[in-house]
Formats: C-alpha cells, sequence, structure tokens
C-alpha cells in the first residue's frame, strides 16, 4: 500500500538501511533546509525479501531539506549500498551549507555581494543552477524567476515554520521591490565568478534546488554503477532502472488529501509536483500561498497543483512552479514553450486538465473530472 511521507523538519538525522532483517541505524548531523516541499506524490514500495543479496531493496531516509529524501536501491550489494548512503549524507550536507536562502552560507554571501554590487566567487552547482534558471525564466516567460529572493522574504517565507500568521505586506513594499525588476538575466556569469548590477538580485533556490539535487544524487548513484534507483525527495522524485521484474510505481494524491491514481515510471523519468496548499501565510480573513508570481508579487492562486514528467529533475521543478504562476489560462501556453508533454493541472474545484500523454500515463483509482488539453501546436 502507499506510504505517506510526511514533511519533518529536525536537527537530529538518522539514516536507516534495510534490507530484508538487515537493520543498520546511523546517526548524523543535519540541518533542516526547506526548499517548497510539496507532498502531492507519494511513493509506492513493496519490498522483496528473497534469499540473492542482489534480489532485494536497501533504502535509507535522509532528513534534509526539510523533508525526508527516501532512496531505494534494487539489485546492489549491501557493501556498495552502504557506501552510497554514506557518500550521500555528505553530498546533502553540501547542498544545506551552499543552497539555503537565509542561513549563513554561500548563497547568502553571493546575495549580499549583489546587494553591495560587487562581484561573488560560486561553485559549479550554482553556477549550473543560475545559467539554466536563465533559460527557463526566458522560456516560460517570466514565471519562473529564481531571483525574487527579496519578495519571498518580504513575505515571510524564508522560514522553516509554517503557516505564518499575520496580514501581508503592503502594496508600497511590493511595488518597491518589483521597481527594479530582478532577474535572473541580471546576473552575468564569468568563470566561477557573479556580477549584478540590479542590487535588487536576490537569489533563492526554491523552486529549482530540489529538483537538482534529485539529479545530482542519480549521477551520483549512476557513477556507482548501480541502476536500479528512486530517489524522493518529500514526494518530488526520479527513478532509473526497474524495481526487480517490474518498473517504479509512484501514486498521485489530490491536493485535499486521498489519491486519484498512480503513475507507472518508464525507465529514467522525473516526476515532480508543485502545489499552494502545503505552504502558506494566512490572516483573519485570507490564506496567502507560498508560490509567488513574480510580475505581480502576489501568490498564485488559480491552481492547486502541476505534476509533470520528464526526464530531469531540475526542469521539472523549474517547470512545475512556471505553470501553478501560469494559472489556468495560461499553463497550456507556459508548457509549450517549456516543451512539456507529460502535464496534469488540478484546480481548485478538483477538476484535472491534463494533456493527452499525460492521460495515458495516470491509472485512475475511480472516475475524475478531466479535460484533456493539447500542448505544442
Amino acid at each position: 500500500m502507499p506510504v505517506v511521507v510526511p514533511a519533518v523538519a529536525v536537527v537530529r538525522a538518522a539514516v536507516q538501511i534495510s534490507a530484508g532483517a538487515v537493520t543498520r541505524r546511523r546517526q548524523v548531523t543535519l540541518k533542516p533546509v526547506k526548499f517548497a516541499p510539496f507532498l502531492v506524490i507519494i511513493f509506492v514500495c513493496l519490498v522483496l525479501l528473497t534469499a540473492c543479496q542482489r534480489d532485494q531493496e536497501y533504502s535509507a531516509n535522509l532528513f534534509v531539506f526539510g523533508t525526508i529524501v527516501e532512496i531505494k536501491l534494487w539489485g546492489a550489494s549491501q557493501e556498495d549500498a552502504e557506501r552510497a548512503f554514506s557518500e550521500l549524507q555528505q553530498v546533502f550536507q553540501g547542498m544545506h551549507r551552499d543552497w539555503h536562502a537565509w542561513e549563513p552560507g554561500r548563497l547568502v554571501q553571493i546575495n549580499k555581494c549583489f546587494e553591495q554590487g560587487i562581484s561573488a566567487t560560486a561553485d559549479p552547482n550554482i553556477i549550473e543552477m543560475i545559467q539554466r534558471s536563465q533559460v527557463i525564466e526566458e522560456k516560460s516567460g517570466g514565471r519562473f524567476n529564481p531571483a525574487i529572493g527579496a519578495l519571498v522574504r518580504l513575505w515571510g517565507f524564508h522560514t522553516s515554520d509554517y503557516p505564518i500568521v499575520g496580514p501581508p505586506p503592503t502594496q508600497e513594499q511590493i511595488d518597491e521591490i518589483l521597481a527594479h525588476k530582478p532577474s535572473s538575466r541580471d546576473i552575468e556569469v564569468d568563470g566561477m565568478n557573479l556580477i549584478t548590477d540590479n542590487p535588487a538580485v536576490q537569489l533563492d533556490f526554491g523552486g529549482i534546488a530540489k529538483g537538482y539535487a534529485v539529479d545530482l544524487t542519480i549521477r551520483h548513484l549512476r557513477d556507482m554503477g548501480i541502476t536500479n534507483a528512486i530517489v524522493n525527495a518529500g514526494g518530488d522524485l526520479r527513478a532509473i532502472g526497474n524495481h526487480g521484474d517490474r518498473p517504479w510505481r509512484v501514486a498521485v494524491r489530490k491536493p485535499g488529501g486521498g489519491n486519484i491514481g498512480s503513475i507507472q515510471v518508464m525507465g529514467d523519468e522525473a516526476i515532480f509536483t508543485s502545489g499552494n496548499y502545503e505552504r502558506f501565510r494566512e490572516d483573519q480573513t485570507e490564506r496567502y500561498p507560498h508560490i509567488l508570481d513574480p510580475v505581480t508579487g502576489w501568490p498564485a492562486k488559480d491552481i492547486a497543483s502541476v505534476t509533470i514528467i520528464t526526464d530531469e529533475g531540475l526542469p521539472a521543478d523549474a517547470a512545475a512552479t512556471a505553470l501553478v504562476v501560469a494559472g489556468l489560462q495560461g499553463w497550456a501556453e507556459v508548457a509549450t514553450a517549456l516543451e512539456l508533454e507529460q502535464v496534469a493541472v488540478v484546480d481548485e474545484s478538483g477538476t484535472v486538465y491534463m494533456t493527452p500523454q499525460m492521460k495515458q500515463r495516470i491509472q485512475f483509482l475511480e472516475e475524475a473530472d478531466h479535460v484533456l488539453v493539447e500542448v505544442g501546436r
């Protein structure tokens, strides 16, 4: 049956490696980092126990990014599995140190340099996220823009504690930031150096970091010779190979709870979801979701969730955010611009809008109100 993985924020982290009767626990210290965890897709796992060591599953739960990153391997030796999980602890620790938008670290230092109008030094991972973000921002018409960290901070979303209670910022405060039109395209990359003449540019990788983290994890596992794995970062996941003699399978949840169906993963695929219901600010009269429209500076509310299937986590993560911002009237146009074929959009009434290609992938548990939408034409 589906395993529901809750979002948690902890300081003490445990890695549990399991295969059949073998269970080992290691204690490490990882500070939580929240990068917009959306619990819309949940991982379905049936552990197969056999006498052959390579015909069983090894799994580890890493508490990082403010959520559980669940890694499952099939067909690996116990030695390789233990080594992979140990090395990935260090990889995630580096991500926390370098990518956090509000705790002291490399990204915070870069943003301070931008404010002061001086150049900053970045590592190759941050460089790649910036350069790929620039392309996605351009293609999405600005719906995805990781340079609006100042707006995210203004709304109070630089926190790991939700919900936030209190009134929204004033229109005057929002307009003060929007007047500078911060954009990732304002950043010039020169080798490992970054510079911008727009002091309003403040990077926040909340819409791209989990996708890139999943990609780096898959890359690391492949470099070790592991060919069957699934990496699930709080419901956003990427899988390679198979789960024994069958494909990996994930369940798709409705924004209000429960499942609408499941998806069978085909080879190497990323399945990512953005939603507006997990993290929000609220006052006595209204609820303000955390996904902000970079153009208006206000939360996007038209769409409850977007699910995308593609071949990489990074573009899937960013695209899902962009489509939420585009809303019901604009998501198909943005999907076309981003060359997406497999998309499902759920509005706040529960109606599912999806491409014909996505309809072929989702196995619905029961009849659901849905509308087919062609993209790419």
